[in-house]
Formats: C-alpha cells, sequence, structure tokens
C-alpha cells in the first residue's frame, strides 16, 4: 500500500466534472515540465511521517517540493526544479526517460506559465485528462486537492489563483500500487505513470454549462432527450437554449433549484449514425449568448431476446480489444492520432467495434470511434480482485465509473459501459458489481451494461462450458473470456467444446487467443510461432459459430503490449505477446484468419 493511501477519503470529495473541455475556451500546458523524482515520498511527509504539504511555507526549510525557491544562500532548500530534468506532457515517464522504465513512486512535475486572469467575471479552472494514479495539484504553492485513479478526468477551479506573470503548477504523481485501490497490484499490463493526458486551463463564464447529456430516447426514435446542468451562483431559473441546426431544431428549457434543465424534443427525419454512415450533428448549447459546441450521433440501442438492436437492426459486434497503448513510438497512447493508428488497424482487421481494455480510454478513442463508425465498449479497472468489502474502494471504483460516463455519455459510438473483468465470484463480489450495475443505469439509461466473466468446463462433460456466475442476470450482454488451446489445452480441444448458456441474452466472447513472436514460424503445434495462433484462432472461430447466441467477438488482442508480468527470454521479454499486431507494427498470420472471419459475419449481418 502506498503511504499516501493513508489519506484517501478526502480524495473523492472531488469537484463536478466539466465535459467537452475541447468546446470550451483554454490554454495548453502541454509541453515540457520539470521533474523530480522521489521514491521516499520526502516531499509529502517528514522524517516522522506527518503530513507536511498544506503547512510547508509555515517553515521555509520545510519547503520540499513546493516551488519555494531561497532567498539567501543561507537557508537550507533541498531541491531546485529550474536544474531539473524535463519531461513531455502528456505521457508517461517510463517509456521517456530509460532511468524511470520501472519506477513505481512518487514523481513531483513544475510548469511555470503566464495568463492574463479575466476581467469579466469569468472563472478558470484547471483540468487534467488523466494523471496515474493519484495526483496531488498545487498552484502558486498552494494545494488545490487530491484526484485519486489513473484514467479519468478532473478538475479543480483556480479562479482569484492566478496572476499574470510567474505563476507555478506542481502536481505530484504517484503510480505505486496498493491493495486497496482500483485495481489492485495485480495487473497484467504496464503501470505507466505521470501525466499521461492533456492538461488545460479553461476559461468560462461566472455561470456556465458544466455537463449535458443529449442522446435518442431509448423508447422513441422521433425524440431527443436533454438534461443541461449548469455551474454558478445563480443557476435557477435560467434559459438554455439548444440548437441542432442541420435538423432544423430549436429548444428552449429552464433550470430548476439545482441548476439542472431537462427537455424532450421531438425530431422528424433525423439522420442516424450506424457504422456505415457514422453521421454527426453539430449541437449548440447557449446559454447567456455563450455558446457550446458539440459533434454528436444520433441511434438507437437495445437488446430484444438474444439480439443486439441498433436503430432497430440486428447487428454482429466485429470486434478487437484494445489497450492504451502505442506499441510503435512505446508507452501510453495520448493523442488523436494515437486513437487514428489503433482504431484505423481495428478497420483494417474488418471491425465494428472494439473493447477498450481494462480501464476508461482517453477521450479521443471514443471521438474518433464517433467519426470512424466503430462501435466501443468502455470499462473500469475492477480488474481480477480488489477488496469488495471496503468501502473506500467501493467508492474509488463507482467514482471511476461516474467520470467515465460523464465524459462519454453522449458519443454515440459508446454502446456498453463494462464493470468489471474476470472477477471472482463470492457473495461479496457480487454485490459490489450489482451497485455498480445500478449505478450505470442510473446515469445513463440508453446504453447496454456488461461485464467479462469467466467460463469453465462442467464437470462430468467432455466439452460443455457454463458460466456460472449470478452477475448473468443482472447485465443485459452475458460476455465472458475463454482461452481454450491456450490456457486450457491445445487447439485440438476447441472441437469439443459446446457452450450452454443459461439465459436467453445475446453473448459476447469478450477475450480468446494465443502468443506468437511475430516472424518465429514452426509448427503448428509449437507454442509462440505465428502457425499455432493462427491455428487456434482457425479452430476457434468454428467453435464460434456453435455458440447459437453469439452475437460479438472481441479476440485478444489488437497489438502485443508491454506487461512485466511476461518474462519469457528471447519471447515475450516484457511483452503480452498475444496482439495480432507485432511492436514493429507488422501483422502476424491470425490477423488474417480473423479478418477472413469478420467478412464472413459481415455479409450475413451487414456492416
Amino acid at each position: 500500500m502506498s503511504l499516501l493511501g493513508m489519506n484517501s477519503n478526502a480524495a473523492f470529495s472531488r469537484q463536478p466534472q466539466i465535459i467537452n473541455v475541447q468546446g470550451r475556451k483554454s490554454m495548453t500546458l502541454n509541453g515540457y515540465w520539470k521533474y523530480l523524482v522521489d521514491p521516499y515520498q520526502s516531499g509529502y511527509y517528514d522524517y516522522r511521517l506527518n503530513v507536511r504539504d498544506q503547512q510547508a511555507y509555515q517553515n521555509r526549510s520545510e519547503a520540499v517540493y513546493l516551488g519555494y525557491q531561497a532567498q539567501d544562500p543561507s537557508e537550507r532548500v533541498e531541491y531546485d526544479f529550474d536544474r531539473a530534468d524535463d519531461l513531455i506532457v502528456p505521457r508517461d515517464w517510463n517509456s521517456q526517460k530509460e532511468k524511470l522504465f520501472y519506477y513505481e513512486g512518487a514523481v513531483w512535475y513544475y510548469r511555470k506559465f503566464d495568463y492574463q486572469p479575466p476581467e469579466n467575471g469569468d472563472r478558470l479552472f484547471i483540468h487534467f485528462g488523466a494523471a496515474n494514479y493519484r495526483a496531488h495539484v498545487y498552484l502558486n504553492g498552494e494545494k488545490l486537492g487530491t484526484h485519486i485513479g489513473g484514467f479519468t478526468p478532473f478538475n479543480f477551479e483556480i479562479t482569484g489563483k492566478v496572476r499574470p506573470k510567474g505563476n507555478f503548477v506542481i502536481v505530484m504523481v504517484d503510480n505505486t500500487r496498493g491493495m486497496d485501490e482500483v485495481p489492485t497490484v495485480n495487473t497484467d499490463w504496464w503501470n505507466y505513470g505521470g501525466l499521461t493526458r492533456d492538461v488545460s486551463i479553461i476559461d468560462v463564464p461566472e455561470t456556465f454549462i458544466q455537463d449535458y447529456f443529449i442522446q435518442l430516447s431509448p423508447d422513441d426514435r422521433d425524440r431527443i432527450d436533454v438534461s443541461v446542468t449548469l455551474n454558478g451562483k445563480n443557476k435557477a431559473g435560467q434559459t438554455v437554449r439548444i440548437e441542432i441546426p442541420e435538423a432544423k431544431i430549436k429548444a428552449v428549457c429552464t433550470t430548476d433549484d439545482q441548476g439542472v434543465a431537462a427537455s424532450r424534443v421531438r425530431v422528424k427525419n433525423l439522420k442516424l449514425w450506424n457504422p456505415e454512415k457514422p453521421y454527426l450533428y453539430d449541437v449548440n448549447l447557449i446559454h447567456q449568448n455563450h455558446i457550446l459546441t458539440d459533434r454528436i450521433g444520433f441511434r438507437t440501442l437495445k437488446t430484444e431476446g438474444t439480439e443486439i438492436l441498433v436503430n432497430g437492426k440486428p447487428v454482429f459486434l466485429r470486434g478487437i480489444c484494445i489497450h492504451e497503448e502505442n506499441p510503435v513510438r512505446g508507452g501510453r497512447a495520448c493523442s488523436r492520432e494515437d486513437a487514428r493508428m489503433l482504431l484505423g488497424w481495428a478497420r483494417e482487421l474488418g471491425c465494428n467495434f472494439v473493447r477498450l481494455a481494462h480501464y476508461p480510454h482517453s477521450e479521443y478513442m471514443a471521438k474518433v470511434a464517433d467519426e470512424m463508425g466503430i462501435m466501443v465498449w468502455s470499462e473500469v479497472p475492477v480488474y481480477w480482485t480488489i477488496q469488495w468489502q471496503n468501502e473506500d474502494t467501493y467508492n474509488n471504483a463507482a467514482s471511476q465509473l461516474e467520470d467515465m460516463i460523464a465524459r462519454d455519455k453522449n458519443r454515440a459510438s459508446v454502446i456498453i459501459w463494462s464493470v468489471a473483468n474476470e472477477t471472482p465470484v463470492s457473495p461479496e463480489r457480487t454485490a459490489f458489481l450489482k451497485k455498480m450495475i445500478y449505478r450505470a443505469r442510473s446515469m445513463d439509461p440508453v446504453r447496454l451494461v456488461s461485464a467479462a466473466l469467466e467460463r469453465h468446463t462442467k464437470p462430468g462433460t467432455k466439452g460443455t462450458q457454463v458460466i456460472e456466475d449470478p452477475l448473468q442476470e443482472y447485465v443485459d450482454v452475458i460476455s465472458f473470456n475463454q482461452y481454450i488451446g491456450w490456457y486450457d489445452g491445445l487447439p485440438d480441444k476447441l472441437k469439443e467444446a459446446v457452450f450452454d448458456i443459461g439465459y436467453g441474452k445475446p453473448v459476447i466472447v469478450s477475450e480468446f487467443g494465443a502468443g506468437a513472436l511475430q516472424g518465429n514460424h514452426g509448427s503448428r503445434d509449437a507454442r509462440w510461432t505465428e502457425e499455432f495462433q493462427e491455428y487456434l484462432y482457425e479452430e476457434t472461430v468454428k467453435m464460434l459459430e456453435r455458440i447459437p447466441q453469439l452475437r460479438g467477438v472481441t479476440p485478444w488482442i489488437l497489438t502485443d503490449f508491454r506487461s512485466p508480468r511476461r518474462l519469457l527470454s528471447g519471447i515475450q521479454d516484457g511483452w503480452n505477446r498475444k496482439g495480432l499486431i507485432s511492436q514493429t507494427g507488422d501483422k502476424k498470420k491470425a490477423f488474417y484468419v480473423l479478418r477472413d472471419y469478420y467478412k464472413m459475419k459481415e455479409k450475413q449481418f451487414g456492416r
């Protein structure tokens, strides 16, 4: 457990998330930041482990990393950001500095900036796309707050705290894993630390549109449901206009005492978003002559028996799992260009669907998916085993779920919220995940909810596969991971596998696969060869056709990715090799097996 975990409760009292940051007046803080590595967290604790970050200026000799500079040569200040090395933001520190490749711990980021404070009553916020994992944020030596969770956005108000010249922002980012965290200490991906997504200063009116939900009704394709939330002192009784010029839609709604305005707008002949034609409308939200614009697609989504219906038509989700990693450059993927590369490979594979594993990916992924017509499964890192009976752990998981939904709930591409991956069944775990499912549905009545479950061979049978998990009753789509032929026998075993699904719901096989080192060729019976991986895919797609409820597949995984669990020298070397594309961008033989299967499914179901 991180030392900083001892003060976790206050981190959940976070400020409300401001959505659609890209659509607002802002100044980027991306670029080069100074940094100091602090493995003993001595900038946060004194030698008695007393927290001192709030009172650092009461004793200048203890102002370890809060930006104080010595006024006299006799003063003792044991740091100097101006002499420090640089890191690029947004990026992780592991892939930028060889000496930090395996580093897990605290790093202090420092950046100077000038900013003319607004004189018209506007408010300022500092916004972080993500920081892995725990971030303590300071402006001009004053602590703004703490955020927990490595993959969701957060912001702090800085109105009245910014001066025209000589501002400095300091962020202590600590990616130490902890037993009570989400995810916990044991994962099968690289624990990239740092300010991994965009950082910016946002300028908004005194009372501004903080949040909104604009989606086609799940029950009526001729109605758009609108909810807008204002933030400010005078938020009650305010008028908000919603305009979609191309669709000739104009609507007006008035906020209640909580600053929330809701409306139902009738529409006709709306062009619907779908993978074949991912149509997006420019949507304007107007409050007191301030216009906030977004590009939103409209589509219906529901399940009916064993079908998943998009715009009333059955779909087959031709998918692939993706980690948020740029395998060619190395490190955490963080840009729109990274998203286009990864989703472009998925499109080349024949996908109309991706599973973003095992945590919320960059906002760019959902926005680019909107543009490309690729449907999305978005997930929180409730992964393997966490502390199911720990209230703080649940609050942490729920906060990450809420922030993920708040950010991406207007993206047409996102069709499934996932609350977990491969979690062992127990009464405590099921109660935990049921609460997560109910919370997701209360925030978003439009999308489907699922979780990646586990399967096993039914005792006393030769190859009957079952999913004995009570969570099946509560999800909209039954999803499970299976690795027959890799972790369970050899590919020939797939010939015997049949699935006994006990619920009349759609089924997604959310993982299958095998490891192969690109360029390593040999017998199809030899593990780690491209031929072995190819053979497993050939037998798996045959097996998939014996699942009558199957409505989607997301094999593991699009590209090889870093994992410290994978130690086999000469083969893995710190990489999970189940990718269909290598870290050099080369396609393995199994890529083409899956592409051919998806061509067949496209003919059967349409794009």
